[in-house]
């Protein structure tokens, strides 16, 4: 279980935006599922944007007209016949609020208005106020978006925001047996695992600057006498800690179960161990790192089972191997107090 206030906790430290332009207050509210909370950012956040400009775009049209502007296509007016009347098929470009990320953000806010989720009657308002600015933008379909956008510091400030649409269409809605869609409270797991891992990455850069934090590839130590190809897989850390002799790598996992059970014993997944474990051993392999103390860490998000890890250390083939959880379903002070130990402990040696 985590508790949904911290969800806003963990998405302001993943987008560092949420701890500016207005947003602070919505940690002191009351919500009663993700899809409100999300709806609340994006209230927020939607009129931020309105006070600063939506963005335009030159957007493509084209028109049959009797008179010409912008360019004539000949090859599609001969093809249409529309020669005979005396028209010709113009194309023009115009400079319009109907830009691809303004309709990400309509379409994921008319999903949310017209949902049968617990989202409160007070914020579709807010939502449906919202939207009258957006009445010369399209909609678009939710499961055909593009989500490889290139953002530049003309579009910065939607990043946040379609972040969040993303999330919500990746997240949080659910197709149903007879083809149709739902939403559902809370974000699956897949999705919470990705903000999850960014949520540590992003927490550590802000709250200790005197550590180089980044989530790098790890190589392959391979004999000189091998020949490489590319069929290994790609080693990417989540979180890389170095603060000067000592690194700490630490493989964030989000599930619904933490440990696999067998014949009633409780045990570690075995691919997250051989996993951290390689991630390890790599690294102290590597040149760069030959004199370094390199440590891992399985940091899992705690669930309500009874046998757990509890910051089990294991020495294994001369670095340390730690399994730990994180208890996202307190408050949040104490979340906090469970990532800063774990630097002092590890890293920092306090």
């Amino acid at each position: 279980m985590i508790e949904i206030r911290n969800i806003y906790y963990m998405l302001s430290y993943a987008f560092k935006i949420l701890n500016e332009q207005g947003y602070k207050k919505i940690a002191t509210e009351k919500f009663e599922n993700t899809a409100d909370l999300c709806s609340q950012i994006l209230i927020n956040g939607i009129s931020n944007q309105i006070k600063i400009g939506l963005r335009h775009d030159y957007i493509e049209n084209s028109e049959c007209s009797s008179t010409v502007h912008g360019k004539i296509n000949l090859s599609e007016s001969i093809n249409k016949n529309t020669l005979i009347n005396k028209q010709v098929i113009c194309i023009y470009n115009d400079f319009s609020e109907n830009c691809y990320l303004n309709r990400i953000i309509k379409s994921t806010v008319k999903m949310l208005i017209s949902s049968k989720s617990n989202i409160s009657g007070k914020r579709k308002k807010e939502l449906k106020k919202l939207m009258c600015y957006f009445n010369n933008v399209d909609i678009i379909d939710l499961h055909s978006i593009n989500w490889k956008i290139h953002y530049n510091k003309n579009n910065q400030t939607y990043r946040m925001l379609i972040s969040v649409c993303w999330l919500v269409i990746k997240g949080l809605l659910q197709s149903k047996s007879d083809g149709t869609s739902v939403l559902t409270d809370f974000l699956d797991e897949q999705r919470m695992c990705r903000l999850y891992e960014k949520f540590i990455l992003e927490y550590y850069r802000k709250e200790f600057p005197m550590i180089k934090i980044h989530s790098p590839q790890i190589p392959w130590q391979l004999d000189e006498n091998v020949n490489t190809d590319n069929m290994l897989p790609v080693m990417q850390s989540d979180v890389m800690l170095s603060y000067k002799n000592n690194v700490l790598i630490i493989d964030a996992k989000y599930y619904q179960h933490i440990t696999t059970s067998h014949y009633n014993k409780n045990t570690i997944r075995s691919a997250n161990l051989y996993q951290i474990f390689t991630y390890v051993k790599n690294t102290a392999a590597n040149p760069c790192y030959i004199s370094k103390n390199i440590k891992g860490m399985l940091l899992y998000a705690k669930t309500d089972e009874e046998i757990y890890p509890d910051n089990n250390v294991y020495n294994m083939s001369g670095n340390q191997i730690i399994v730990s959880t994180l208890d996202l379903n307190r408050p949040f002070s104490e979340i906090k107090t469970q990532l800063n130990n774990i630097a002092n402990t590890y890293l920092l040696n306090f």
